[in-house]
């Protein structure tokens, strides 16, 4: 075995991280919130379109994923990316409540067959080369490029509406990474698809039931279930507040005294696109130095359980901040639960797969997915509705303590 520290800089991981830098391309994300704001549409609806999105993910999550485990990674993430552009034309074309409803599910599809499906990839090319005790510096180095990815992708969105001063655009344009990506994953080496690349058609079925039966022996572990649970939590959390950085920051656009001659639109863009080019840098440092932060706390048990404690703190502050109209302060904040964010998601994914059988990764990595869309149907409404009644202040901060009781339930073995 080898046992060197050292990540081996081969072809695949530039191909990884290639993934991750033009999946992160998704120009609409800094403005995703102000875009619907824009359309007339209140929080409470922002919620209900965030829940259709994953609905539709939960609903087809683990079925993508014993599709990915069964007939083929690859052709998985391929359908996956397929749905994305589809959306993103919808968005462009077809607005209106309704019309966005149907294009937050095509999305969710999207997401459905993408989650848990690409970390597969990484960890089956891991196991094939013997380097599997690399797991959380070489995926953190492949997240480390998705975040470079956004740090750019908020520069080019900025420019967009700037010049533009139509949020709409942003969907537009992001058809371009997404096809260069859908290109690079269809031409994955074959032996990543795992076991069951070599597909015989009368097998099928006693595939689908070999896979399903292992799948369900997930819930029979209570180790991986914890796992699972800790990390679909925090991320459900994350996944429904980060967003609403965006009001909060063009609050803070609008409050400073300059460019006061530019359309709010135009001006608030460069303070948003500025933000989140910061925020994505630093994460990308985080998530390259995952491992360490791993060694530092201690154990990756350990890791996982402070995390998730600092993150329900940084976001009852960033409520706080918000709620007493200091938007810098809350800002300052949120910046350090995207760098939190994208230290734990290394952790994470190392931590679950030491718990579950390589031949169901995918599918046990969708189930962690599939819990943070369940979640997030719940949360992401609730959310909308409490920012419509109270302002987005109290809204985290009544977050922030749902997440404190959640960590504590999700704690997992150190």
């Amino acid at each position: 075995m080898n046992t060197s520290d050292k990540i081996p800089r081969d072809a695949m991981l530039f191909r990884f991280s290639l993934y991750g830098f033009l999946k992160n391309l998704r120009l609409f994300e800094p403005f995703l919130i102000l875009f619907f704001r824009d359309a007339t549409m209140s929080f409470f609806q922002i919620g209900v379109l965030y829940a259709a999105r994953d609905i539709a993910t939960n609903l087809l999550e683990i079925p993508a994923g014993v599709f990915a485990d069964v007939f083929g990674r690859r052709r998985s993430m391929v359908l996956s990316f397929s749905a994305y552009i589809i959306s993103f034309v919808m968005f462009f074309t077809w607005p209106g409540f309704g019309p966005f409803i149907v294009a937050m599910i095509v999305f969710g599809l999207g997401e459905s067959l993408r989650s848990g499906t690409h970390k597969a990839l990484i960890l089956e090319h891991l196991r094939l080369r013997d380097l599997e005790h690399l797991k959380v510096p070489y995926y953190g180095t492949t997240r480390a490029a998705s975040q470079i990815g956004s740090a750019l992708n908020a520069l080019i969105a900025a420019g967009l509406v700037f010049y533009t001063g139509d949020y709409r655009y942003v969907f537009l344009v992001s058809i371009l990474p997404y096809t260069l990506d859908l290109i690079n994953l269809a031409t994955y080496p074959k032996s990543l698809d795992g076991d069951l690349q070599t597909l015989v058609w009368h097998e099928i079925p006693d595939q689908i039931k070999a896979t399903t039966t292992t799948f369900l022996g997930l819930f029979r572990n209570p180790g991986a279930l914890r796992a699972i649970f800790n990390s679909s939590g925090f991320d459900a959390f994350y996944k429904a507040t980060k967003d609403y950085l965006q009001p909060i920051l063009e609050t803070f656009a609008l409050s400073l005294p300059i460019l006061v001659a530019l359309q709010d639109d135009r001006r608030s863009s460069l303070v948003i696109g500025g933000v989140y080019f910061v925020i994505f840098l630093l994460s990308s440092y985080a998530s390259r130095h995952a491992g360490a932060v791993s060694g530092r706390i201690g154990n990756v048990g350990q890791a996982i359980n402070r995390t998730f404690f600092l993150g329900a703190g940084l976001l009852g502050v960033a409520g706080i901040a918000a709620w007493a109209d200091i938007p810098a302060l809350s800002i300052l904040v949120f910046l350090g639960l995207y760098l939190l964010h994208n230290v734990r998601k290394p952790l994470n994914v190392a931590y679950i797969s030491d718990q579950i059988e390589n031949q169901v990764m995918a599918s046990g990595l969708s189930v962690e997915s599939q819990l943070v869309t369940l979640l997030g149907v719940i949360i992401a409404p609730v959310l909308g509705a409490l920012t419509d009644a109270f302002g987005v202040g109290v809204a985290l901060a009544a977050l922030a303590l749902s997440m404190v009781g959640l960590a504590v339930a999700a704690r997992v073995a150190e």
